[in-house]
């Protein structure tokens, strides 16, 4: 099965500083069919606009991966952690048994990033926040995995959750595969451009869920720059 969610359908809200997507039921975005997919719980579409940002606020046992698409993102956080994570870069915080962060777009230009929250496989662990870049060139023409739970990815960022976060840059006319488990299910949203799947027409920010696929096969229709979730 492979259903499309165009962005235009997606719930959300403008807040002046803030223009958001939910791909999942969110803050007074409610939407019964759309609670969750698999444990992949949040699935948000933000611009945050110059020299604004979310203030400190809390949370505990949750997954929070953060991409950015454009811009950048500065992050500071109740253990002393600070970082600014770059366009094609990714941050994760283990939330664990609480912590507190804020993530400012402290630069002249809107920051656009996507927001994934995954339930983690066990809760009441310490804290945890990391980032690293990962060069948008190495995964030209195919899915590298950025963060990730499982015990084959040990070169991604670590996640607690029998999960993957994996990104892909084609160019127009390009074909990336990508194998799914027994049991699992995909969501990927393309940050730009134009794709294929399954004889659906994706464009940038709408969703494509899958499940009950062995293999997806993604072909871009113009230049354009994948990211993907799998979950079981």
């Amino acid at each position: 099965m492979i259903e499309l969610r165009p962005h235009a359908e997606l719930g959300g809200a403008s807040h002046g500083w803030l223009d958001t997507r939910h791909h999942f039921s969110f803050a007074d975005y409610h939407d019964p069919l759309r609670m969750h997919w698999g444990r992949l719980r949040v699935w948000n579409d933000d611009v945050i606009a110059p020299q604004s940002g979310f203030p400190m606020h809390a949370h505990r046992d949750m997954e929070i991966i953060t991409y950015v698409r454009k811009g950048a993102i500065s992050h500071e956080d109740s253990l002393g952690n600070r970082g600014r994570t770059l366009a094609g870069d990714v941050q994760v915080m283990s939330a664990g048994t609480g912590i507190a962060h804020s993530e400012y777009n402290r630069e002249d230009e809107p920051a656009e990033i996507f927001q994934i929250w995954i339930y983690p496989d066990q809760s009441g662990l310490p804290p945890v926040w990391g980032t690293r870049p990962f060069p948008t060139g190495e995964r030209a023409g195919t899915f590298v995995t950025l963060a990730s739970g499982m015990t084959d990815d040990a070169d991604a960022l670590p996640i607690r959750a029998d999960a993957r976060m994996a990104a892909a840059t084609l160019s127009a006319g390009q074909v990336a595969e990508y194998r799914i488990g027994i049991g699992r299910k995909l969501y990927l949203v393309p940050a730009t451009g134009r794709i294929e799947i399954g004889g659906l027409v994706a464009v940038a920010g709408d969703g494509v869920a899958v499940r009950d696929e062995a293999q997806l096969t993604v072909k871009a229709l113009e230049d354009s720059e994948i990211v993907l979730v799998d979950v079981r």
